[in-house]
């Protein structure tokens, strides 16, 4: 009787009531549950040497990712993940303008904490396949785990015109399935038909720039990189470089 006493005041004091603070919190969890299994599926196939997984697996990782972070906090912040989501949903007016830049905020720390998380989880494994040595390119670079990199032929025209379509048909094939107008999605399993659309995508989109379609997923880890020692070179764009392992 005590115990269940104590539970229900420890439960009333950590409970949050602002609106706010509980959707950028549910923003924070959903996003880090998606970049968090998004990565590590991407470090698996790179840091093995694509022995316990490989471009396929890290699709589908990627994928199944946004259907696990729908379902974490889809009824609490709306699970945009995306700034270029929470955009787009401004702009049809379902979304205030004036959260915007918030959610872009959480969405971006979510994106680095959880790739400080993986370099946790996945440390011993980075610094054997790199030979002691955070590279971007090379045969045993390991950039790429955490932050999308262009193919070595890839302009930077075509890399932008790539994300611009990429991104576009992920915005048009979500507002759709939203739109009640259209056919719907038996309820409750809206998150598995995003994530099939998002694999759709990475398996027709993802050669020219490793399919990233989201600002925060791409920039937060990219800044962890440069922090934790990879160093500038993230942030630049090289036409012709050698590249191995690769992203998503």
């Amino acid at each position: 009787m005590g115990t269940c006493s104590f539970l229900t005041r420890a439960r009333g004091l950590l409970r949050i009531r602002n609106q706010l603070a509980r959707e950028c919190l549910g923003e924070l969890l959903s996003t880090f549950v998606l970049m968090t299994i998004t990565l590590s599926s991407a470090a698996q196939k790179v840091t093995f040497f694509e022995t316990k997984g490989n471009l396929l697996t890290s699709y589908l990782g990627g994928a199944l990712a946004v259907m696990v972070g729908i379902y974490t906090a889809g009824g609490i912040s709306g699970a945009h993940m995306n700034p270029a989501f929470s955009l787009a949903m401004c702009l049809i007016e379902q979304f205030p303008w004036w959260k915007f830049p918030i959610y872009v905020v959480v969405q971006t720390l979510a994106s680095f904490i959880s790739a400080g998380a993986v370099y946790i989880l996945y440390y011993d494994a980075i610094w054997h396949y790199s030979n002691g040595t955070l590279t971007v390119s090379g045969p045993q670079e390991t950039a790429s785990i955490f932050a999308t990199y262009p193919a070595d032929y890839v302009s930077i025209a075509n890399g932008f015109l790539d994300q611009v379509i990429g991104t576009g048909v992920l915005m048009v094939g979500v507002m759709g399935l939203m739109d009640t107008r259209n056919k719907p999605v038996p309820k409750g399993l809206e998150p598995v038909v995003v994530a099939l659309l998002v694999l759709s995508i990475e398996c027709s989109m993802g050669a020219n720039c490793g399919c990233p379609l989201n600002p925060a997923r791409d920039f937060g880890p990219r800044l962890f990189t440069y922090l934790a020692g990879w160093g500038p070179e993230v942030f630049r764009w090289v036409e012709g470089r050698e590249r191995g392992g690769g992203g998503r």
